[in-house]
């Protein structure tokens, strides 16, 4: 069986990061997510309000790095719970559990912090192409002889 579920949407507020008992953390959130079609005789489309909860240092990520507004796309699955409300109705949540975050937008304009006040990274990571001709030193190759494709014809 299959339960995934991907998403890319914006936090409807900010992530509400707790603590178990036990120490472990946890985020919850919702997000809007734009539905593919708009109603009829309107401009507007319509939304979605999807409740998410994250656990342990994915709750961490997200608390940390996303707020009110920002865009996140997000892979996890999706639960039900049952429950009784105050009026003693039974009732039926379901809620999408993260797995996996990611930053769908970019860095946020102004002020370059995290909601910690911990400053982004001022630039991207640089990597460098191997140079033509020198060695690449990521593993051994073994018996991997370098291919002569002057010619134009592929090897193979």
């Amino acid at each position: 069986m299959l339960n995934r579920v991907i998403l890319m949407g914006r936090l409807v507020a900010d992530p509400e990061l707790r603590q178990t008992t036990s120490g472990i953390s946890v985020a919850t959130f919702r997000i809007a997510v734009d539905r593919n079609y708009q109603a009829k005789g309107t401009t507007e489309r319509q939304a979605d309000f999807i409740p998410c909860v994250a656990w342990r240092q994915t709750a961490d990520f997200i608390s940390r790095y996303f707020s009110k507004g920002r865009m996140i796309a997000l892979e996890g699955s999706l639960q039900s719970r049952n429950y009784e409300d105050k009026t003693g109705a039974k009732r039926t949540a379901y809620e999408v559990i993260v797995d996996q975050a990611y930053f769908a937008d970019s860095k946020p304009a102004g002020g370059q912090t995290d909601r910690s006040g911990i400053p982004f990274p001022t630039e991207s990571p640089q990597f460098e192409e191997p140079q033509k001709g020198g060695n690449l030193s990521v593993g051994d190759f073994g018996s991997f002889e370098e291919v002569d494709t002057d010619d134009g014809d592929l090897p193979f």
